[in-house]
């Protein structure tokens, strides 16, 4: 089997940048200027603010609240078209978090986002989804100091400032890395947004019908509308992977947004570059600590520079807590080693055989062993190493009878970190490999990690083990078209 060529996912924010840096050259940086001054501010978030780190680590976050970004109550339309509430779960929940990380030369990027159901520590409250940090910290503030006669106006602002000061505090515990700044948007910014383009390609692999979303689409290549858009981002029943293939949709659909921007000459419309900065200025979030004006300047050769996106690693999507709420495991030892190595911080004790980093190290995974799901929980085991996976299949080269990670040369250092972390399998070299390349081969013989044998059991809930869960498929934004999704 021919290796799947990877594409670029993270070229969605490398456009993203050029978007900002063509609106910056077409407006002039006054009518910027303006744009940014119509955003709302808030403060006193509890953010790192410098760039000590030589990095600015930005919190994106995308919110089901039922008012505006300025606290205006969204009309009953609004609301309908939003099927706010339709997802069974009340109050204010982050449906998208997306950590971004921009090196201070501004030539590159990493965007990894956090399944919405991640069951983190939140403070003050314990355990929960960490999608609930925001909402239940400000209902429960809310409600605390209305009981002390404080006005409801000012309960709801200084309760909103706890919930948002509770999210970044989650993230950072469950990353290892300290919030520097603060973007939020609400869900009517997907549906203004969408609407403000002329609408957003997609491609969906099966036919659709989700009620709880609205999500009601054909198989294939489609345009969707502010509210179909929203719908297909929000949409988490009935998808193979849950959690993980609604971040995908979420990857896919800022990536197409942007790719609308610049193919339907957006920028050279002055009624389409109007209901941008009204779609912006009624949904947008910022801290107000933030000079966007010199992020922009920051951020103009990022086009041209290294970015992707990841998704941080799972150890179970059908995990159980005592009192029978499902949520998503994860490891924070895990998840802080994989995010340290996929933004670049990494010391040698993140590193693999021969000094090796392990985020510059794409698999390919096949299983030749004939049990079911084997590539993908090695892949899943590699993926919380902080390795990145390309093809993730069954492998159809013939007979395998022993594991063996496949290479250039038997000598190639990625391989042999491959090698190492699966359990120490043998490197093999394979004439006609790239240079760089590394294939996993797993037999009936594999017994790492991933495996029956080198799986470990989770004790989270009395007796439930881990779900294997697989990597996510690259994603292209480029000019042929959306990436198929699920």
């Amino acid at each position: 089997m021919r290796p799947r060529q990877r594409g670029g996912p993270g070229r969605a924010l490398a456009a993203l940048a050029a978007v900002l840096t063509l609106t910056v050259t077409g407006l002039g940086w006054h009518s910027v200027d303006q744009l940014v001054s119509g955003i709302e501010r808030i403060g006193n978030l509890g953010l790192g603010g410098g760039k000590s780190d030589g990095a600015t680590d930005i919190l994106m976050v995308g919110i089901d609240s039922r008012t505006d970004a300025h606290g205006n109550p969204l009309t009953q339309d609004e609301l309908a078209m939003l099927h706010a509430g339709d997802d069974g779960e009340g109050g204010l929940n982050t449906d998208t978090i997306i950590l971004i990380r921009v090196p201070n030369n501004g030539r590159s990027a990493v965007a990894v986002s956090i399944p919405r159901d991640s069951y983190v520590d939140i403070p003050g409250l314990g355990k929960g989804k960490i999608n609930s940090a925001y909402g239940i910290t400000k209902s429960t503030l809310q409600q605390k100091l209305i009981d002390q006669g404080v006005s409801p106006a000012e309960a709801d602002k200084r309760s909103t400032q706890a919930g948002r000061q509770a999210l970044v505090k989650s993230v950072a515990g469950l990353t290892g890395i300290t919030v520097d700044h603060y973007a939020e948007v609400g869900l009517l910014g997907f549906v203004l947004l969408t609407d403000a383009v002329g609408g957003v390609d997609v491609c969906l692999n099966n036919v659709v019908d989700e009620p709880l979303s609205g999500a009601d689409f054909p198989s294939g290549k489609q345009k969707l509308d502010g509210a179909q858009a929203l719908s297909f981002v929000r949409q988490r029943h009935d998808l193979p992977r849950g959690d993980i293939d609604r971040i995908v949709r979420q990857q896919v659909y800022m990536a197409q947004l942007v790719h609308q921007v610049l193919s339907a000459k957006v920028l050279a419309s002055p009624g389409r570059l109007k209901e941008l900065s009204d779609a912006v200025g009624r949904t947008v979030v910022l801290d107000d600590d933030w000079d966007v004006l010199s992020f922009l300047h920051q951020l103009q050769d990022l086009a041209g520079g290294e970015v992707k996106f990841e998704t941080i690693p799972v150890k179970d999507l059908n995990g159980w807590t005592d009192n029978g709420e499902s949520v998503v495991r994860v490891d924070p030892t895990a998840v802080h080693k994989y995010v340290t190595a996929a933004v670049g911080d990494d010391d040698e004790d993140t590193k693999g055989d021969g000094g090796i980093e392990p985020s510059t190290v794409v698999a390919d995974v096949y299983n030749a062993s004939g049990a079911g799901g084997l590539a993908a929980q090695a892949a899943q085991a590699l993926a919380a190493k902080g390795f990145r996976t390309g093809t993730v299949d069954n492998w159809i080269g013939g007979p395998v009878q022993s594991s063996r990670v496949l290479a250039a040369s038997g000598g190639d250092p990625k391989a042999r970190a491959v090698a190492q972390a699966l359990g120490g399998l043998p490197v093999m070299a394979e004439p006609g490999l790239p240079e760089g390349s590394v294939r996993v081969v797993l037999a009936g013989d594999y017994s790492g990690p991933g495996s029956a044998k080198g799986s470990v059991t989770f004790d989270f809930s009395g007796t439930a083990t881990a779900t294997p869960v697989p990597p996510a498929p690259p994603i292209d934004a480029g000019t042929n078209g959306p990436k198929c999704v699920n």
